[in-house]
């Protein structure tokens, strides 16, 4: 085609009979535009496309870490006593049970301090049983002096009535007497009648006086017995309150020897929980001290049967894990064995090394055989996400754009991330697009994101049947430019990107 067209205009430029320069330019104009024709046709030629058929599966995400694996239940065994280690019954591997005697300590401080407060608890007990006994005398003390009291009381009251007695008599006696005296003026009555009547008055008057006085000394009486009864009844509070601190004392030492038989029970240490011994930490002859806080003596796992695997999964994989996940393991002492187990928990204490933060997962694992042993490294792949018998496809096809030959990074302040057409991240319920390839044309199919790994992306077409499994869909470009051509070539020569078909 460039050859026609350049003989053609030759042909003409000779016809005209142009001068030299005109034939130049006409040559040279034929020139550029030949090239330009090419470059075109080399463009439409050059451009290719990279596809990968889609195809269904199980798409499986999944999360890496490692830790180690422990008992899932395991008991620090301690001492509250401190002393001499005499004796050890167990050692490494030992298999124990609750109550079993694991070691001793020497008992023999133990056992004189116990002795000592038996003794002093023996005399406070015969403190008190005096001390009760005096309150017990001073109580029929204050008994007697109430009944003293009493008595007297009474009779005081009697003396009372015989001057009241008295009393009435002399009045009796007074009013005869002036009446008598009355009748003897008037001649009625003897002399002698008169005479008796002042004589009785005499005496009347006499034991009103010695019934006065016998009120006083029976008043007299009746107060010191009072006051004797006061006087018994607060010497019997002071013997009562004696024998109540005599009580107290005996209770103190009560206490002093039941702390000493617990510190001499704490000499002899037993297991508390059936297991295994997995660590012994002391030997025998050496001390313990455990006035700080509890030193621990042996390291017991309740049930070998059953593990845990600890694993440090970092902050950009924890979102995914959750309880209930499958978990596939290894450990170096068994390579070419995989052991599975489950999430059982995800705890939120972070712990931070080197600025990494990392979060433990529980995975809970059976142990029949034995083969697993505590603090075995495990190697870990936790499956956070399963899609089956999805529509898979590569995640390089939801990024590619006809408009960009690298794959698209959406910004995030934590850096980039593999982002589809759209440039959202590819998260599980996210909308993209994939383009396929139709009589050589790359065709948008939206599709929804199920789920994604670092290489692959199960999706769904919006559109049913718009995208099936072999389908070609473009995961990248291969398109020569001719802003730059390698070094020594011709631009009327093509190059060998642009001999590629398309696929």
């Amino acid at each position: 085609m460039t050859t026609t067209f350049t003989t053609t205009t030759l042909r003409w430029a000779r016809g005209i009979r142009l001068g030299r320069w005109q034939t130049y330019a006409a040559l040279g104009l034929a020139a550029i535009l030949a090239l330009g024709a090419f470059t075109a046709l080399r463009a439409r030629a050059a451009t290719s496309y990279v596809t990968a058929p889609a195809s269904v599966q199980t798409l499986v995400s999944s999360v890496t870490a490692s830790g180690a694996v422990n008992p899932q239940n395991e008991v620090s065994v301690g001492t509250q006593a401190s002393g001499t280690i005499s004796q050890i019954d167990v050692d490494y591997n030992s298999k124990v049970t609750k109550g079993e005697v694991l070691a001793r300590l020497d008992p023999s401080t133990f056992t004189a301090q116990l002795d000592q407060a038996e003794a002093a608890l023996a005399q406070a007990r015969a403190q008190a049983a005096q001390a009760s006994a005096t309150a017990d005398g001073a109580d029929a003390a204050v008994t007697i002096a109430g009944d003293d009291a009493g008595a007297q009381n009474a009779a005081l009251a009697a003396a009372q009535d015989a001057v009241a007695k008295a009393q009435a008599a002399l009045t009796l006696a007074q009013q005869n007497a002036t009446r008598d005296s009355a009748l003897l003026s008037q001649g009625y009555l003897a002399a002698s009648t008169v005479q008796s009547d002042d004589a009785t008055v005499a005496q009347d008057q006499s034991d009103v006086a010695s019934a006065q006085a016998a009120v006083v000394e029976a008043r007299a009486q009746a107060a010191a017995g009072n006051a004797t009864v006061g006087e018994s009844g607060s010497s019997a509070a002071a013997q009562a309150d004696a024998a109540q601190a005599a009580q107290a004392a005996v209770a103190s030492a009560q206490a002093n020897v039941t702390a000493d038989q617990l510190n001499l029970d704490h000499t002899v240490i037993v297991s508390p929980v059936d297991g295994t011994v997995v660590a012994r930490d002391v030997a025998v002859g050496q001390t313990v001290a455990a006035s700080l806080q509890t030193p621990t003596l042996f390291t017991i796992a309740q049930n070998l049967e059953q593990m845990e695997v600890d694993i440090n999964v970092a902050e950009p994989d924890i979102g995914n894990v959750k309880a209930g996940d499958t978990v596939d393991f290894s450990v170096l002492a068994y390579p070419n064995r995989t052991f599975t187990g489950t999430v059982s928990q995800v705890r939120i204490n972070p712990q931070t090394v080197d600025n990494v933060v990392t979060y433990d997962v529980v995975v809970l694992t059976g142990n029949a055989d034995g083969a697993l042993l505590p603090g075995m490294t495990a190697n870990a792949t936790i499956d956070v996400g399963s899609a089956p018998n999805a529509l898979v496809v590569p995640t390089a096809a939801l990024a590619w754009t006809p408009n960009a030959n690298a794959t698209a990074q959406s910004s995030s302040p934590w850096g980039s991330t593999a982002a589809g057409a759209s440039g959202a991240a590819l998260t599980a319920g996210s909308n993209a697009t994939v383009y396929a390839l139709r009589d050589g044309k790359p065709l948008p199919v939206p599709v929804k994101v199920l789920l994604s790994t670092s290489t692959q992306a199960a999706v769904t077409p919006a559109r049913p049947g718009a995208l099936a499994a072999g389908d070609p869909v473009v995961v990248a470009t291969n398109a020569a430019t001719h802003a730059a051509h390698p070094s020594g070539s011709s631009p009327m020569q093509p190059s060998g990107a642009a001999m590629r078909g398309i696929h």
